[in-house]
């Protein structure tokens, strides 16, 4: 070991509204000891996702709250340095959810080595970890597409909206997203091979869907709620699937806002809407991995990320996602990769 600092971020108040800075501190710690069964890995990438913000707050839900005063947690990729468990060598590359600090201990149960010859370190916190296969399920499972169906993903630059998209590419789909900016439209259509996309920013989002998706929906991806529910809802084909994955529109409100008006349209069109938990659905991560595998391999699917770089900045990059900042998985890189880089 060369440094004895394991600089860390946690929680300092609850948000109220849109976070702020000052509701969170950076704080230099030791790096910890691992005891058997454990390995102390050097984390070297970390994943802020929408799903934090909830964990912010003091209330009931699928995952307890971060505590005050305590680091926070979530996805992270990073080198084995030291091993105290008889599968793993120091240098293996793992994931883990040891997030929001630069060090941490890991429980040998609970840590996952990394094939890199199969895809970069990056894509294990996005197509190839819980990011990609929250879309497997949420599509195929809930969604469950048909060739020739119309596939309509709102936040489609995002990390789990642009797997999504490309999955119902290669099942057959006519695929349509939404994004915040002209930029992201082009990556949708130009990158992605979206057959449209529009800027839910500059236009009407009734007229861009009449118009983007001229024979209905088939299948809604939800990931924003409010407006895009709404609008989506008043398209939807007879017994159409909505699969819930999030609402971020609605996440930073210090108030609760009226919902869509025109929620009778479920049961005129035999409309199926169903949340998931990615959590609830582990025994599908063997045909995720091997499916997933297959796609990267041959094309269907590429990975893209937006790469902050130095846990100071993490906080940064975490406003930054819920303002929309991010194409693809927004990460943090805290420390180096396998070999140094």
């Amino acid at each position: 070991m060369t440094t004895t600092i394991n600089r860390q971020v946690r929680l300092a108040a609850r948000p109220v509204g849109f976070p702020k800075t000052s509701d969170f501190e950076l704080v230099e710690a030791a790096v910890p000891e691992p005891a058997d069964g454990e390995l102390l890995v050097r984390n070297s990438y970390m994943s802020v996702d929408p799903y934090m913000r909830g964990r912010m707050n003091d209330a009931k839900s699928y995952a307890p709250p971060f505590q005050l005063g305590e680091p926070m947690y979530g996805g992270a990729v990073g080198v084995v340095v030291e091993s105290k468990h008889p599968d793993f060598s120091a240098g293996d590359a793992v994931t883990g959810s040891q997030g929001w600090r630069e060090y941490d201990v890991v429980p040998g149960s609970a840590a996952r080595k990394l094939d890199l010859d199969l895809a970069p370190m990056t894509a294990y916190l996005g197509v190839m970890g819980g990011t990609g296969f929250t879309a497997y399920v949420g599509l195929l499972d809930i969604g469950q597409p048909r060739a020739g169906e119309t596939v309509f993903v709102s936040a489609a630059a995002g990390a789990v909206g642009s797997v999504v998209g490309q999955i119902a590419s290669a099942m057959g789909c006519r695929v349509v997203g939404s994004a915040g900016s002209d930029a992201k439209v082009d990556f949708l259509t130009k990158e992605l091979g979206f057959d449209a996309a529009f800027n839910y920013r500059t236009v009407d989002l009734e007229q861009a869907l009449s118009e983007t998706c001229p024979d209905g929906i088939d299948v809604y991806f939800e990931n924003v709620g409010g407006d895009h529910l709404q609008a989506a809802l008043n398209h939807m084909n007879p017994f159409g699937r909505i699969p819930a994955c999030g609402m971020i529109s609605l996440y930073n409100n210090a108030e609760p806002v009226p919902g869509p008006n025109n929620l009778a349209t479920i049961v005129r069109q035999r409309i199926t809407m169903r949340g998931f938990i990615i959590s609830d659905h582990m025994d599908r991560r063997g045909d995720f991995e091997r499916d997933m595998a297959a796609w990267l391999k041959d094309g269907s699917v590429k990975h893209y990320d937006t790469v902050v770089d130095g846990i100071e900045n993490a906080v940064g990059a975490f406003l930054g996602l819920l303002q929309g900042e991010n194409i693809g998985k927004m990460l943090v890189k805290v420390g180096p990769e396998p070999g140094g880089a």
